[in-house]
């Protein structure tokens, strides 16, 4: 399956894929963002930018949420 691209500054639904169940991004795991939330694209400064690999940077409510897979994301 092709990855999904995203665009950064546009809002996603996060439903996260196998690799993100496995591997839970930083918010996930803190228990700020699951599945269901709206989330926020970003590039952040000094790393690979979105859709890299398939991978992006995604932000809630203006906080940082992790490193999630494309494929996550679904079109608000």
């Amino acid at each position: 399956m092709a990855n999904q691209r995203v665009r950064v500054g546009s809002r996603y639904r996060y439903e996260p894929v196998m690799l993100d169940l496995c591997s839970p991004p930083y918010g996930v795991e803190t228990g700020q963002m699951k599945k269901g939330d709206t989330v926020k694209v970003v590039n952040q400064h000094g790393c690979p930018p979105a859709n890299t690999m398939g991978m992006c940077y995604v932000e809630k409510d203006g906080e940082f949420m992790g490193m999630v897979c494309t494929n996550s994301l679904r079109k608000v």
